[in-house]
């Protein structure tokens, strides 16, 4: 537990709670607040109801309790903190929600994060989610970063429903007769991309593209965005319920959680190449291999991908697939 929290400050009420305003403006407020048995809270005030939605997605997580409150006319969604050990953790979680909600349109689309923050916290608390290595979390930063320039394009539950990497397919984005396969390379690594499989560069799309996105661990940079950022930046940028209860779905098939941990490193994307992946590209797939071979997993020289570098708007069908 850190030495000084939020709560320090917050005096223990003889009724109901006490609470201190969220700095920074939201639509939503937030507050932070200790109740009569001095438990701390994270308050989150809503328009309108919501009972509904609530009893549709309540979520219960050990040792944070979470419920909706009617009070005065007024309705909250109030998470206790249960086990004192874990204050750390529930104000990185509460912080991590705030940040979220900066942007959010009105208290529907609030409270659709909320939950979904919560359901990815559970997944983490239960001990089913397991930290991501440094390649897992590269490679989700940089499939996130194609995911936001897609939102750039299509409209939010569209985009959402392209990704299909968390769900296992053998391309990491789907959309209209498009696929694209989406790989990160760290700032200093030689210059190959890992090819996990014989499935990843084929597809049954009548376009696919190999997106590649070097990332440089540039903690000083005024544009670095950490793992935890770039998922905040994401879903600032959804203004639809469903589309956030999409994402957080996928999040937590992905195995994140919104932890301190994912605080560093903070990437800056230095290089993005695109590739057309047609008739001569260097790869290994199913439909080739000799009979009795799978699970391959092979290198592809960077320098040999260069007959295939394209525009990088060709995959969203805005310019040809031409070199250049």
């Amino acid at each position: 537990m850190p030495e000084q929290s939020t709560w320090d400050d917050i005096g223990i009420p003889d009724a109901s709670y006490n609470v201190k305003r969220v700095a920074g403006a939201t639509v939503t407020p937030c507050y932070w607040g200790r109740d009569v048995s001095g438990a701390c809270l994270f308050i989150i005030e809503l328009e309108g109801d919501h009972a509904a939605e609530f009893r549709k997605n309540t979520v219960r997580i050990n040792g944070i309790g979470v419920d909706l409150r009617t009070e005065i006319g007024q309705q909250r969604l109030v998470l206790t903190l249960e086990k004192q050990a874990d204050r750390d953790l529930f104000e990185g979680l509460c912080r991590t929600l705030t940040g979220s909600l900066e942007h959010s349109a009105n208290s529907t689309v609030s409270l659709a994060i909320a939950l979904a923050h919560l359901k990815r916290w559970k997944t983490f608390m239960s001990g089913r989610s397991q930290h991501l290595s440094a390649e897992e979390v590269r490679g989700l930063f940089a499939e996130l970063v194609f995911l936001l320039e897609l939102l750039g394009r299509r409209r939010a539950p569209s985009a959402v429903d392209s990704w299909m990497g968390p769900e296992k397919s053998h391309q990491d984005f789907i959309f209209g007769n498009t696929a694209v396969e989406v790989k990160s390379l760290s700032g200093a690594e030689r210059s190959t991309v890992r090819i996990s499989s014989e499935d990843q560069l084929e597809s049954l799309n009548d376009r696919l593209f190999l997106r590649i996105y070097r990332l440089s661990d540039l903690p000083d940079s005024q544009v670095a965005r950490s793992l935890n950022q770039i998922v905040l930046e994401v879903q600032r940028a959804l203004d639809d319920a469903q589309a956030v209860e999409a994402f957080d779905r996928k999040l937590v098939a992905y195995s994140y959680a919104p932890i301190p941990e994912y605080d560093q490193p903070s990437f800056v994307v230095s290089e993005i190449r695109t590739c057309r992946v047609n008739d001569g590209f260097p790869r290994l797939i199913r439909s080739q291999l000799p009979e009795g071979i799978g699970r391959v997993g092979y290198d592809v020289k960077l320098e040999s991908l260069t007959p295939y570098n394209c525009n990088g708007d060709a995959v969203f069908g805005e310019a040809d697939g031409t070199n250049g």
